[in-house]
């Protein structure tokens, strides 16, 4: 993945850009990548925020979700892989319409009016509503999210709906450990109502200036298997280490095993045929930008 970042802040009027290639754009506009070119972009929106509007801010266009304790960049992430819950459970981005607005010192609002999730163009009918709302206070912050619509990605378009909860707590200089669960459901009109749900836990311990470490743990459901493929429960453990080569290079080593109750992972020329996963990773990430 490379991408590039533009970003112009409103004055009262501006505009974000993160523009990319490579294997990760692809994945994220998996279900319409063929279709438009917006592809290509990350995100690309319009923001508003007058001085007169007391922090209230409009934004239109293409948007990241708020939704996941996770990220798409790697650098902005504690582990190098996603979660479960990230690739099963939540979007990766919405196409519309968001106000964000403070309430008091220590909660922040936001309202969504999307075309679902993951998609622009394709059965967009613009009926998607999203609620956000974070709650910081001190060393602990609270953030939730809630979708609900119809799936415009299929052609029975039953109501989706997903709730997404993710407790954070910075507990000192070198220590930080977040909390996140998901619940999402789907009634398509043409076949029964699944579900998929789980909870995840992580760590980031800083033990030097230059090196940290970060445990994830994670359980997750798909008892009807319309997500992930097979009626299952996963389950995965992560130890990610992350060296700082330099002040905008680091060097990522990372061991991760997954397991299912079914034989579903591929081992050696056959597919489904393995009940664990252990993957080992080594990663570099570069980060650029302007100024010191």
């Amino acid at each position: 993945m490379a991408s590039i970042t533009l970003d112009y802040a409103p004055k009262p009027i501006g505009f974000h850009l993160d523009a990319g290639v490579g294997r990760a754009f692809d994945i994220m506009a998996s279900a319409e990548r063929d279709v438009t070119p917006m592809r290509f972009l990350k995100q690309a929106y319009i923001d508003v925020k007058p001085a007169s509007w007391k922090g209230v801010e409009l934004d239109f266009g293409k948007f990241v979700t708020f939704a996941s304790a996770e990220v798409i960049e790697t650098q902005n992430n504690w582990n190098y892989s996603r979660s479960l819950l990230f690739s099963w459970c939540t979007p990766n981005y919405h196409f519309g319409m968001q106000v964000k607005a403070p309430f008091g010192t220590h909660f922040n609002f936001g309202a969504q009016w999307v075309a679902g999730w993951n998609n622009i163009v394709t059965g967009a009918t613009y009926r998607t509503v999203g609620l956000t709302g974070a709650w910081t206070v001190s060393k602990l912050t609270w953030t939730n999210a809630y979708y609900g619509g119809p799936d415009e990605n299929t052609l029975d378009r039953g109501m989706r709906y997903l709730w997404d909860s993710v407790l954070l707590l910075n507990a000192n200089a070198k220590t930080s450990l977040y909390l996140n669960s998901d619940y999402l459901q789907d009634t398509p009109r043409l076949v029964p109502t699944y579900r998929i749900y789980g909870l995840a836990g992580a760590a980031k311990y800083q033990l030097a200036s230059k090196l940290a470490i970060s445990p994830r743990l994670e359980w997750m459901n798909d008892p009807s298997g319309r997500v992930t493929g097979a009626p299952q429960k996963m389950k995965e453990a992560t130890l990610t280490g992350t060296y700082a080569l330099a002040s905008r290079l680091s060097l990522w080593l990372e061991f991760r095993n997954d397991w299912s109750n079914q034989s579903f992972f591929n081992r050696g020329s056959q597919l489904g045929n393995s009940r664990t996963q252990p993957t080992l990773l080594l990663g570099m990430v570069a980060l650029l930008r302007p100024g010191k």
